[in-house]
């Protein structure tokens, strides 16, 4: 069972990547949340700090998987990408509110503290795709070199375009499926298209 200070979060979450931060109210949120608004002061003390603390939670909480996955010793670095790439993409699927905002916030944040969490979870993931590059280039796993920021972008880039543009591509496939039916192949076949384009960047072969 969700404690008040979460279900605050969430039903905020929904509400600021709908509305946007300068179209939702303390009130909205209350009313989303099926609490007083006092509440809202007492847990965050405003709600500049409440969208802060949002950010800062759902930006944790993708730092978990990254060190998870660098440590590990039971994999090499080409199958250390490919878990990358998975729970990523997971991510961005079940937390599709929560990137939208973001999304928006890089075009138009001014919140200094936004920004920071924003460049440092950037950084974190360069940080991240540099080690198993340089790990996988010295024993030979990947046999090029691509400039490391150019591979995030791609990952990243792939793929929050690609879920925005999901119920067009719907559409345009004539797909009449189930939504959680067709999200479940449509991300299946995004995970393996940027797989595809990253063994390519990487210069890895299976048959290795």
């Amino acid at each position: 069972m969700l404690s008040k200070e979460e279900n605050i979060l969430y039903a905020a979450e929904k509400l600021f990547a709908e509305l946007g931060f300068e179209g939702t109210s303390t009130r909205e949120i209350a009313k989303a949340a099926n609490v007083n608004i006092s509440m809202i002061s007492y847990y965050f003390g405003s709600k500049e700090k409440l969208y802060e603390k949002l950010v800062e939670y759902r930006m944790n909480e993708g730092q978990f998987f990254s060190k998870d996955i660098l440590e590990r010793t039971d994999i090499n670095e080409w199958e250390k990408i490919e878990k990358i790439v998975d729970q990523f993409s997971s991510r961005v699927r079940h937390h599709k509110c929560f990137y939208r905002i973001m999304q928006r916030e890089q075009l138009h944040t001014k919140n200094p503290q936004i920004i920071e969490f924003l460049k440092q979870t950037k950084m974190g993931f360069i940080a991240m795709y540099s080690k198993i590059l340089e790990s996988g280039l010295e024993k030979g796993i990947f046999t090029k070199n691509p400039p490391i920021y150019l591979l995030h972008a791609t990952v990243s880039g792939t793929l929050f375009y690609a879920s925005n543009a999901k119920e067009m591509y719907k559409e345009f496939l004539n797909d009449t499926a189930e939504d959680e039916v067709f999200d479940e192949k449509y991300y299946t076949e995004l995970n393996k298209h940027i797989k595809y384009l990253l063994k390519d960047l990487l210069g890895y072969e299976e048959n290795k």
